[in-house]
């Protein structure tokens, strides 16, 4: 069954180019974690605002559980205890501890309830020996645990996350979305994940939805989209496109270049090795086609100057569509 839908949303804004959301719908059912990757300045963080029923829309309607969600020219007070949105900015109270942040939005809720409730959370996200400090003595990764400890205080049916995990370092982020992962989970949480990083979407939601211009340009499991990317866009999402040739429309992925020294093939020359996690990403000048194309050297045995032999399976040719 549906749980959130959003239907034909269009949003402009004045003296600014372009479109913000244009005819953008999508649906939802009720435990699903969606991450929405776009380049900057896509109406990924327009698309949550209006979600949330904190930015008015040109057109267009979203409803949750049935109920239409009001934009801030129909409802007094714009925004809605069910709908949570976080940002990179954590928003925290200073001088209250972990624990008083994590319990303010309870202040008029049963005092039981709260205590219960704060102490389920302080558990949750691993914060219970932590619940007395202030927010300057938390690392990164522990005050953003906070805020969205607050958020789910509240008990929300859905929680919407804009870009939250920019100002944190990589190890601080690793370990942060391996929690949230297995939190979310957990709680069976309904989550819209926004960000312009791959590898975050990959870590937390469990379908993807690739944004442009306002527009969902593919929409899917991840595995999908890798291997059936709708245009070059999409396919440049996940890596680098080697084009085969002279042929515009056909590319190879790095990964799935198959090198050698021996053997036929194309013939290529190892310009530049640079050091990866799990592989050297080797760039090589194609002698013939006098073009350069990128492959992953798992094994790590080519260097600076090696002369290649390059083949590919024709399984894994990309045939896109323009941008």
């Amino acid at each position: 069954m549906t749980f959130l839908t959003i239907e034909g949303l269009h949003k402009r804004y004045q003296n600014a180019p372009g479109t913000a959301l244009n005819d953008f719908s999508l649906s939802l059912i009720k435990g699903q974690r969606l991450a929405i990757i776009g380049e900057s300045g896509s109406g990924k963080s327009t698309l949550l605002r209006i979600i949330a029923g904190l930015e008015v829309q040109d057109e267009g309607t979203v409803t949750l559980s049935g109920n239409p969600v009001l934009n801030p020219s129909q409802k007094l007070v714009a925004g809605y205890d069910d709908i949570q949105l976080i940002h990179q900015q954590f928003k925290l109270y200073p001088f209250s501890t972990a624990e008083e942040n994590i319990k303010r939005p309870l202040i008029q809720y049963d005092k039981t309830y709260v205590k219960e409730r704060t102490s389920f959370l302080l558990d949750l996200f691993g914060l219970t020996d932590k619940k007395d400090r202030l927010p300057k003595q938390l690392s990164g990764g522990e005050q953003q645990k906070v805020a969205i400890a607050r958020a789910l205080s509240i008990e929300p049916e859905l929680l919407l996350l804009d870009e939250p995990f920019s100002n944190l370092d990589a190890i601080q982020k690793r370990v942060l979305l391996e929690e949230l992962h297995d939190i979310f989970e957990e709680i069976d949480l309904t989550v819209i994940w926004v960000t312009h990083d791959l590898s975050d979407a990959l870590a937390v939601a469990d379908e993807l939805c690739v944004m442009r211009g306002g527009k969902i340009v593919q929409r899917g499991k991840a595995a999908e989209i890798f291997s059936k990317p709708k245009n070059r866009y999409v396919a440049s999402m996940f890596s680098r496109l080697n084009q085969l040739g002279q042929e515009k429309n056909k590319y190879i992925r790095p990964q799935h270049v198959l090198a050698d020294t021996s053997g036929t093939g194309m013939v290529g020359v190892v310009k530049k090795c640079q050091f990866r996690l799990g592989y050297n990403h080797l760039t090589v000048l194609l002698e013939e086609e006098n073009i350069y194309w990128r492959i992953q050297d798992s094994r790590r045995v080519f260097n600076l100057g090696d002369r290649l032999i390059l083949t590919y399976n024709e399984k894994d040719v990309l045939v896109l569509e323009e941008d």
